[in-house]
């Protein structure tokens, strides 16, 4: 658990991934890479109608990019790779075959706003508020942005990115980011449960068929976040990004 986890399981021709790290639910590029790669096995194996993806524990969804690793970033390059990380989940997800439903249970911030915009049907709990915080760190929400952005339009992306400020579980669901929003954990998992199994059960032709109409407009991708990737590994070099970071892991510790 010290360096987080991926795990899987397929039954009933479901799919379920869960993921968890010990700083609220964060991202370093090692579970990002493990996440793209259990996406795309999923999408590849024939006993799968769907996929659920989840994260450990009911408070906190996903604190986005890992600071530590941030901090460890001194050249483009490895910059670029670790935003790539980002790119290649949303990637996955979209381009896998299969619907993927993710249960938000709690805050998501950054890149886990980006996994619930890359999502095709986000079920959130009431407590599930996000944030776009990277502007505050200096480097904006760029690779996210188009899934984000697709989601919720131009504006309230816009909105998001400029005042990166906590928006609750409702004004989510209001924008389209969130599908459903559940009042307790306890109902968000009934929901989710029931969703799974009625989709394991449907037409695995029809579902791929609707994801490919659902997700038309974005087969520039590939290229597109790459380029993405390529403005936040550079700007993530700054020292206005050092300085936050280690400003905020000082308050954090007293």
């Amino acid at each position: 658990m010290e360096n987080g986890f991926v795990k899987t399981e397929i039954k009933n021709n479901i799919g379920y991934i869960n993921f968890g790290h010990p700083k609220s639910n964060s991202l370093p590029s090692t579970i990002l890479a493990e996440l793209a790669l259990k996406i795309r096995e999923m999408g590849e194996n024939e006993e799968i109608n769907v996929i659920f993806l989840s994260s450990e524990g009911d408070k906190t969804f996903c604190a986005g990019a890992s600071f530590d690793e941030l901090l460890a970033i001194k050249d483009f390059e490895t910059g670029k790779e670790f935003f790539m990380g980002f790119a290649n989940v949303i990637n996955a997800m979209r381009t896998v075959p299969h619907f993927v439903v993710t249960r938000i249970q709690g805050k998501a911030v950054g890149g886990g706003v980006g996994i619930a915009a890359a999502s095709d049907y986000a079920m959130a709990a009431g407590e599930s508020a996000i944030k776009l915080s990277e502007l505050a760190l200096g480097i904006g929400p760029f690779v996210v942005g188009p899934a984000v952005e697709r989601k919720i339009g131009k504006s309230a992306f816009g909105e998001m990115s400029i005042d990166y400020d906590w928006r609750d579980a409702y004004w989510a669901y209001k924008k389209g980011l969130f599908t459903e929003v559940f009042e307790t954990v306890e109902e968000l998992d009934e929901a989710c449960s029931q969703l799974v199994v009625k989709l394991a059960g449907s037409s695995i032709e029809a579902m791929r068929e609707l994801k490919k109409i659902l997700w038309e407009g974005t087969e520039n991708w590939d290229t597109l976040l790459e380029e993405r990737a390529e403005i936040s590994g550079n700007l993530v070099l700054s020292e206005f990004t050092k300085n936050y970071i280690n400003g905020f892991k000082s308050k954090t510790k007293s």
